[in-house]
């Protein structure tokens, strides 16, 4: 791979966390953990992303958040990085279509907090995401009821893993989810921000 691009081997399982990590939290690290763990991964990339479309409000500089970030997420398996803004993309859908050409054979698993699958069905070609590669969805504080209701989990419904088999879901072929319960944090980058521990431009 080219210089700045994380190294991966066909075969490889890799988790994707993607997000506007503004800032960056031990929540983030948390899920993280779980993931690689639960989800039988052999890394995590988090995807710090230029922007993101469904926010009003523009996140802090890119360099501050992935400086952050590494300052959070210190793993020997964890690698935070800014493929989005090498690839150009700013959907999740083109993320992923361009990571996959980039490294044929990684087995790429999209990783999610149970609120994001939520509101799954508003992202751009989300039937796609579902379609391209595994999804693994973390639950978090209040989302459980919701999540499991919404579109996304009852149109692939038959696509569900069911979570005692959680390690198997980067050798399924897509569309294939798992939802897993897993110890929660509360820390919340909206939060942090409100109360001015961290900056916004």
């Amino acid at each position: 791979m080219s210089s700045g691009w994380p190294p991966a081997r066909p075969g490889q399982a890799v988790g994707l966390l993607g997000g506007s990590f503004d800032p960056a939290h031990q929540g983030h690290a948390h899920i993280t953990r779980e993931a690689l763990k639960r989800f039988g991964l052999d890394h995590v990339w988090w995807l710090v992303s230029p922007g993101n479309p469904l926010k009003e409000n523009a996140p802090a500089p890119l360099a501050d958040r992935l400086a952050k970030a590494r300052q959070v997420m210190d793993h020997p398996r964890v690698t935070v990085t800014d493929v989005e803004a090498k690839l150009g993309t700013r959907y999740t859908a083109q993320t992923l279509r361009g990571l996959i050409r980039r490294y044929p054979g990684v087995r790429f698993v999209w990783l999610m907090g149970a609120d994001n699958l939520a509101s799954l069905h508003h992202w751009q070609d989300w039937r796609n995401i579902m379609e391209m590669v595994p999804v693994g969805v973390l639950a978090r504080p209040g989302d459980r009821i919701s999540a499991r209701r919404s579109v996304a989990a009852q149109l692939y419904d038959d696509a569900r893993l069911v979570g005692p088999a959680s390690q198997m879901l980067p050798q399924m072929e897509a569309p294939c989810w798992c939802y897993i319960n897993v110890p929660l944090s509360e820390a919340s980058s909206s939060a942090i921000r409100a109360k001015g521990d961290w900056r916004s431009s």
